[in-house]
């Protein structure tokens, strides 16, 4: 029995339909990743599944009490209140004890509505989701931005453990240590899942089931995400085929009518009924979207050495961000950088270019760089005017490669139609926009390009053509991602931000830093050090298992190592928080100093939790 089904469902916004007639169910158990090309529709068709929109023909069928998850694309607006009793709202009625219990209303007497042990697993979980997705339980929301705001609601939809969760980008604003945790959360997930994604490495870890919108229809061959994007490739392939056979044979039919009446007697009347039919099967076909026709018109060469830093350090006040770097950075390199949120990518990028000056070191930039900058926070793009304005400045042309281009030609290779380019910023998709960053951004030569999260929102065409060309690119590229395929498949070398300012360097992209740390860790606990450390020695005999203090200690361990994680969470916000330096000193050093007594204390908390386990093992 289909938890949710869509019987030839039907929704258009003006021009070409969204949905023509779609058949589409989703199974107990499944887990469903929606594909297709930027504003194909597959916000507007989770926003059916999740009852937040309304379809123009067809049917939607649910399954009696199906309770739903949903993540949109938008944060809405309004988003007000304490961040625990926001997510925790999705837990019903026993969200609403939780609610009041968090406020003091309520004492222990007052759960007899939940039953106690539940509430507490219940708890547990949502400060566990809040904490792996780095959100500080009593902040406020209207004071998040954007970014913190969409991993609330990722919380929220996670939160109440629902039948079928609907997941629009879930990964957008995520660093990677979370999207990994997301990835194993939802493997093990036991409701079924729809979700969009263009994160090729979460989508082929997770889907059991891929799905294509692609010009208002379904195509969905109920396998897994590999194995459909090999049989899709071949249905276009076949579908390509088709219409040239088609065209071929209106073309020749077309020239027979022109030969004069004598085509168009009695005994050729159904020939010229199957041209009538060809000529109506023609009109009503809708093309393929094009590919996105990206180019790098390149300046001249740089010089041999783009940057060198040597021993470079660099703090907010008394807050270290980068100490001890070293890199060197050659023509042609392309380099990947990579840490959580707050860690500091953006002002590494900063140091790199010399747009922030180290106060020790030196650093080096070669000559002759010609820069060209992709903003993650789409700060160069204004809103209210219009996506050509945005461009062009209000220009009818624009130098493009060393010739001159029409605004609205150029645009048509990022696939903005002529009434598109002439739309609001606002009203853009976070593709389009992103499409649009990329149009400004090959619109100028350069021989060095930094790109701060340039992948968020494009779909699988545009990224895979995006890779090519910085692949090919002949000058230099930073790279700042967390999107795992694309860097190993673009980086040659990767900085790493490892916490306390050390920033690692390693070669390759991001599978190649996974092996190198990995060998790394297992040089290391075989130093002479590690080794007599690990030697066995003498130990008191002890009672076996465990005592009853030890039982409640082992019992609490988990919930005070993610208070532990929680806090350190908080304050890597304040530290990526320009306020906290604008104080003054005294402020930022007492963060560092609290951060430096978390790692000791959540050291200390891991060996002492692995010692009570190891003796309730002996005891068992």
């Amino acid at each position: 029995m289909p938890l949710i089904s869509l019987s030839e469902v039907s929704l258009a916004f003006g021009g070409y339909p969204l949905l023509e007639g779609i058949n589409f169910r989703v199974e107990p158990g499944e887990r469903v990743c929606l594909l297709g090309r930027n504003g194909a529709g597959k916000t507007s068709l989770l926003r059916l599944l999740a009852g937040a929109g309304q379809a123009e023909a067809g049917e939607i069928s649910r399954g009696v009490g199906l309770s739903i998850g949903y993540l949109p694309q938008d944060v809405p607006a309004g988003l007000e209140g304490e961040v625990y009793e926001i997510a925790a709202r999705a837990l019903g009625e026993q969200g609403r004890a939780l609610i009041e219990l968090r406020r003091g209303q309520v004492g222990r007497q007052g759960l007899e509505r939940c039953d106690d042990q539940e509430l507490w697993r219940q708890d547990h979980r949502l400060q566990s989701v809040l904490s792996r997705l780095g959100l500080e339980p009593a902040a406020r929301a209207e004071n998040l931005s954007g970014g913190l705001k969409r991993r609330l609601l990722l919380a929220r939809a996670l939160a109440g453990g629902p039948q079928l969760l609907l997941l629009d980008e879930p990964t957008n604003h995520l660093d990677i240590d979370a999207i990994v945790w997301l990835e194993d959360f939802l493997a093990g997930y036991p409701g079924a899942l729809v979700f969009v994604s263009h994160d090729r490495a979460f989508s082929r870890r997770l889907a059991t089931r891929a799905v294509e919108l692609d010009r208002g229809r379904i195509f969905d061959f109920n396998c897994a995400y590999e194995e459909f994007l090999r049989r899709r490739e071949e249905a276009l392939l076949n579908e390509q085929e088709q219409r040239a056979r088609l065209d071929k044979k209106m073309a020749q039919e077309e020239e027979w009518l022109t030969r004069g009446l004598k085509a168009r007697r009695t005994r050729d009347e159904g020939r010229v009924r199957r041209l009538m039919h060809m000529r109506a099967e023609r009109a009503r076909r809708r093309e393929v979207l094009g590919a996105v026709r990206l180019r790098t018109p390149e300046a001249g060469l740089s010089g041999k050495v783009v940057a060198e830093a040597e021993d470079v350090h660099f703090a907010y006040g008394e807050m270290p961000v980068i100490t001890g770097f070293n890199t060197l950075i050659l023509r042609g390199d392309k380099v990947g950088i990579i840490g959580p949120n707050g860690s500091g990518k953006t002002t590494l990028l900063k140091v790199i270019l010399g747009e922030l000056s180290p106060q020790r070191g030196r650093l080096r930039l070669g000559a002759n760089l010609e820069v060209a900058y992709f903003d993650q926070m789409r700060q160069e793009l204004d809103g209210d005017k219009t996506v050509q304005e945005n461009l062009a400045e209000g220009q009818e042309a624009l130098m493009v490669g060393g010739r001159q281009r029409h605004v609205i030609s150029y645009l048509k290779d990022f696939l903005f139609s002529p009434d598109r380019a002439r739309s609001p910023v606002r009203v853009l998709s976070g593709g389009e926009r992103n499409r649009l960053l990329l149009a400004k951004l090959f619109a100028k030569p350069a021989n060095l390009l930094v790109l701060d999260e340039p992948t968020n929102d494009l779909d699988r065409e545009t990224l895979e053509l995006l890779e090519n060309l910085l692949v090919e690119f002949a000058g230099t590229v930073l790279l700042v991602s967390h999107d795992r395929r694309f860097l190993n498949n673009v980086a040659t070398s990767t900085l790493v931000l490892e916490g306390g300012g050390a920033v690692g360097e390693y070669a390759g992209g991001y599978d190649d830093w996974l092996a190198q740390r990995a060998v790394s860790r297992a040089q290391a606990s075989s130093t002479p050090k590690a080794a007599k450390a690990a030697k066995p020695r003498p130990k008191p005999e002890r009672p076996p298992g465990l005592s009853f203090r030890q039982r409640r200690q082992l019992d609490e361990m988990p919930a005070r190592i993610e208070a532990l994680e929680r806090e350190q969470a908080a304050l890597h916000e304040k530290v990526a928080d320009p306020e906290l330096y604008a104080k003054g000193g005294r402020e930022a050093a007492a963060v560092s100093a609290r951060l430096a007594a978390l790692e000791a204390e959540m050291e200390d908390a891991f060996a002492a939790w692995e010692e009570l386990e190891r003796l309730d093992g002996r005891g068992a």
